[in-house]
């Protein structure tokens, strides 16, 4: 496996990009035996101490490298997989978010099928009577509850996903292949509330324990064909944001999180 180029033109924090590849590296057990030092970081990663400081710090306040005075660093075991860490304002997919993190994402797909759902059909600009294509799927990550995840799009677009296996592969990718719709833009609105029993128990986590819940209108150019309803994990999934003195490409009005894009 091995260390990644960090890549200073990526618009990410170089502290951000370590952080990131350190956790690949941990979950592909390459720090098992014994986990490197400040000094063994910056040669390895061409960056500086602070940079690398940085990215410990974040790391230990994830529960990920446990640090003690007088003592090397070392990676926390046992304990739950650090969250999932997801920039706001950028195109993203859980799947490609899952899978770069260095963990397995599967679903378990609970409903494939055409439905009629007026509300949502009027959200897409449509006819209430149009039909649509539901996806319901449970988002695992290295075989672990994720996100409980519902996706309504016009059936007459998606019906070439019907009896697709959507068990390893991103909806997104899916459609795009299959019916030829890539889904290149959209808006979010994003929650912060307590789960519910029947959420609870999808989730494996206890009733009252903190998810996002995430509303998503996916669109394609400026049509919208997708909309989205996820419930997430709150320990498994953080929301992180650059700032600059660039303009940021995303504005909070409200409860609002205005995304780039969306995959």
């Amino acid at each position: 496996m091995g260390p990644r180029a960090l890549h200073r033109a990526d618009g990410r924090p170089l502290w951000g990009q370590l952080q990131d590849d350190l956790v690949r590296r941990i979950h592909a057990r390459e720090f098992d035996a014994a986990f490197p030092g400040e000094i063994a970081l910056t040669e390895e990663y061409a960056v500086s101490r602070y940079t690398v400081r940085q990215a410990l710090s974040q790391l230990r306040a994830d529960g990920v490298v446990v640090a003690e005075r007088g003592r090397a660093p070392r990676v926390a075991r046992p304990g739950p997989p650090p969250a999932i860490d997801q920039p706001v304002g950028e195109a993203y997919s859980l799947f490609t978010a899952v899978e770069e993190a260095g963990r397995t994402q599967t679903s378990e797909v609970r409903r494939l099928e055409r439905v009629a759902d007026g509300v949502v059909a009027r959200r897409l600009g449509l006819e209430e009577s149009t039909p649509l294509l539901l996806v319901e799927r449970l988002r695992l990550s290295d075989g672990e509850p994720l996100a409980w995840d519902r996706a309504w799009l016009p059936f007459a677009d998606a019906e070439p996903l019907v009896g697709a296996d959507l068990t390893r592969t991103a909806l997104y990718t899916e459609l795009a292949t299959r019916a030829g719709l890539r889904v290149d833009g959209g808006r979010e609105r994003i929650h912060a509330e307590v789960a519910t029993s029947a959420v609870g128990k999808l989730l494996d986590i206890t009733a009252g324990a903190p998810v996002f819940r995430i509303e998503r209108l996916g669109t394609a150019g400026e049509r919208p064909v997708e909309w989205r309803y996820t419930m997430i994990r709150a320990d498994r999934f953080h929301l992180t944001a650059s700032f600059g003195r660039r303009s940021a490409p995303w504005s909070i009005q409200r409860d609002d999180v205005h995304l780039g894009g969306t995959r």
